[in-house]
């Protein structure tokens, strides 16, 4: 049983993501290093780790004595997640598979707040400057008054400030033009965010170059 011990560097990695394939080696859900672990201890997925440019598969015990050789060796970076248990160490995998879940994604992406400023990048369509989440509002491209809905094609990121400008009109009344036509993202736009992380590099052997292009 894995106990981390006290202290934010502990409590950090457990949150870490990992990302979960199905059976057939396609990305499902990205899921904390603690549900990762449960599932690897249950023998219900395996690590995928990425050698060299060739996929490697590790059972849970084997993961264990990877990790603990490489603790050995003092072969850590900084990118990387550990875990002290009482009696091992092991490293944080950033890729599990789910070995008996064939079914194909749906692609089924939450319509919220947060995702709708990761699919825009945190940057206000209107005047294209990066804010903050609490400079940060969201604005219907059609008003409502107009017969504007909430959907991925008319809800869009933008600050207080373009957002007061705009108002009630469309961008055209208002003289103002979108960065961007707002659309429903392809992917998980969480896995898009931070698949633009060295630290989750490997996750660009899992996700199409198209999708890798459109979160740059």
């Amino acid at each position: 049983m894995i106990s981390a011990t006290t202290g934010k560097t502990q409590s950090s990695a457990m949150q870490a993501s990992v990302l979960a394939l199905n059976k057939t080696y396609s990305p499902v859900h990205v899921i904390s290093a603690k549900r990762a672990f449960c599932l690897l201890s249950k023998d219900i997925a395996e690590v995928i780790s990425v050698e060299d440019g060739s996929f490697m598969n590790y059972d849970f015990s084997s993961w264990i004595e990877i990790s603990e050789l490489r603790s050995e060796f003092n072969e850590r970076t900084e990118l990387e997640d550990w875990i002290f248990s009482v009696n091992f160490e092991i490293q944080v995998p950033r890729v599990v598979r789910l070995l008996h879940y064939n079914r194909i994604p749906n692609n089924t992406i939450k319509f919220n707040r947060r995702n709708i400023f990761i699919r825009d990048s945190y940057r206000c369509q209107y005047c294209h400057k990066k804010f903050g989440v609490k400079q940060l509002s969201l604005d219907h491209v059609v008003p409502r008054s107009h017969g504007g809905g909430m959907s991925w094609e008319n809800i869009v990121s933008a600050c207080r400030r373009c957002n007061t400008k705009k108002g009630g009109r469309t961008p055209s009344q208002a003289g103002m033009k979108l960065l961007q036509k707002p659309a429903k993202p392809s992917r998980n736009p969480v896995l898009l965010q931070q698949v633009k992380h060295e630290k989750y590099a490997c996750w660009r052997n899992f996700v199409s170059t198209k999708e890798l292009l459109a979160c740059e």
